[in-house]
C-alpha cells in the first residue's frame, strides 16, 4: 500500500506537506500543490479520508510519557501551558501519556501536529520522530538534534548560573542534589545538561564539586544531609534540581542543626521554588508557548530544524549568602 511518506519522497517535501496539500487544511503554494497531486497520481496513493475520524477538530498531541523518577507536577505544568497556547490556534489537546504512544499516531490522521516531552540525549524516539507525518516539536534538547525543531531552557547555562553565583559569594565547595538515579540512567537532557554546566563552571573557579542523583523522599533527604555533612570538603552550598525533594531536604538539614544560610547556602533550579529559595525556575510557561507557536504558526507544515534555548534568569533571594 502506498503511504504519505511515498508521496512525499516523490514530490520531495514533508508528510505533513502532503497532508496539507491534499486536505486543504492550510495554504499550500500552487507548484508545491501540483507537485504533491501529480506524485500522488503517479503513486496511486489515497488518502484515508477526506475528514479526519476526529470530526474535522485540529488537535495537537503531547508525548508525555510517565516514566520513573518522572515529576509529575512540572509535567502537567509543561502540559498546561500547551494546553492554554494551543487555544489561540483554535487546537485540542491530546496527551499521550504511554511509551507506545506515538507509534498509535503514527501515519494516521489522529493529529495534526506533535510534541515531545522527557527528551534523552540520545533519544530512542528520534529516528521515528523524523518520519512520522505530523509536524514535530521537541521540549528538549538531545544531543544530536539534526532535522527537528527543539525548544528548551538552556540547561547548561542554568548549571554555570549558579555555580558562577555561589563561587562569587566565596564558595569553594559546593554539590549538586539531582534528579532520581533513573533520570541520569536514561540521560535525560535536562539534567544530564545542567551537570555538564555546572561541573563546568566549578572548574573554571577552582569550585570542589560533586553530584548526587537522590530520590525525593524523607529517608533519602536525610542520607544525603548526613553524606554532605560528612563530605570533605563538606560543601557550603548546595543546589537542587529535584522540585520534590527541596521540602524534606530542608526539614533534614534543620534537624542537623544547620541553618538556611548562615552555615549552608541553598538554590534550586525547578518549575516550583519556595520563594525564599534563590532559584532559576523554569519558564513552563514559557516554552509551552514558544514550542505551540514554533509548530502552528508555520504554513508550509513543519517546522524549520531549528534549536531555541531560552536564557535561564536567576533570582537571588534569602538562602544564599557569602562564606
Amino acid at each position: 500500500m502506498v503511504r504519505i511518506t511515498d508521496v512525499a519522497r516523490r514530490a520531495g517535501v514533508s508528510p505533513s506537506t502532503v497532508s496539507y496539500a491534499l486536505s486543504g487544511k492550510r495554504p499550500i503554494s500552487p507548484e508545491t500543490r501540483r507537485r504533491v497531486e501529480a506524485a500522488a497520481r503517479e503513486l496511486g496513493y489515497r488518502p484515508r479520508s477526506d475528514a479526519p475520524p476526529h470530526g474535522g477538530v485540529k488537535v495537537l498531541a503531547v508525548a508525555a510519557p510517565l516514566r520513573g523518577g518522572t515529576d509529575v507536577p512540572a509535567m502537567m505544568r509543561l502540559t498546561q501551558s500547551v494546553v492554554t497556547a494551543a487555544r489561540a490556534y483554535d487546537h485540542d489537546v491530546l496527551l499521550l501519556t504511554h511509551e507506545e504512544g506515538l507509534a498509535r499516531v503514527r501515519g494516521s490522521a489522529l493529529v495534526d501536529a506533535l510534541l515531545v516531552t522527557d527528551i534523552a540525549l540520545h533519544d530512542p524516539r528520534l529516528p521515528l520522530l523524523r518520519s512520522v507525518d505530523p509536524p514535530v516539536v521537541l521540549l528538549g534538547l538531545p544531543a544530536d538534534p539534526r532535522g527537528l525543531a527543539c525548544v528548551d531552557l538552556d540547561y547548561r547555562a542554568a548549571g554555570e548560573a549558579c555555580v558562577d553565583h555561589l563561587a562569587g559569594l566565596g564558595h569553594r565547595s559546593v554539590a549538586l542534589a539531582g534528579s532520581p538515579p533513573e533520570v541520569y540512567l536514561r540521560e535525560t537532557a535536562s539534567a544530564r545538561r545542567l551537570v555538564e554546566g555546572f561541573t563546568a563552571a566549578a572548574h573554571r573557579h577552582g569550585v570542589a564539586s560533586s553530584v548526587h542523583p537522590t530520590e525525593p523522599s524523607p529517608p533519602a533527604a536525610r542520607a544525603l544531609a548526613d553524606r554532605l555533612l560528612r563530605a570533605h570538603p563538606a560543601p557550603t552550598a548546595v543546589i537542587v534540581q529535584n522540585d520534590p525533594l527541596l521540602d524534606p531536604l530542608l526539614t533534614a538539614l534543620r534537624h542537623l542543626g544547620l541553618r538556611i544560610p548562615e552555615d549552608l547556602s541553598l538554590m534550586a533550579v525547578g518549575t516550583d521554588i519556595p520563594p525564599t529559595i534563590t532559584s532559576v525556575t523554569v519558564p513552563s510557561a514559557e516554552l509551552g508557548t514558544h514550542a505551540v507557536d514554533l509548530l502552528l504558526r508555520n504554513d508550509s507544515g513543519t517546522p524549520a530544524p531549528q534549536t531555541a534555548l531560552l536564557p535561564p534568569r536567576l533570582t537571588e533571594r534569602a538562602s544564599t549568602s557569602h562564606t
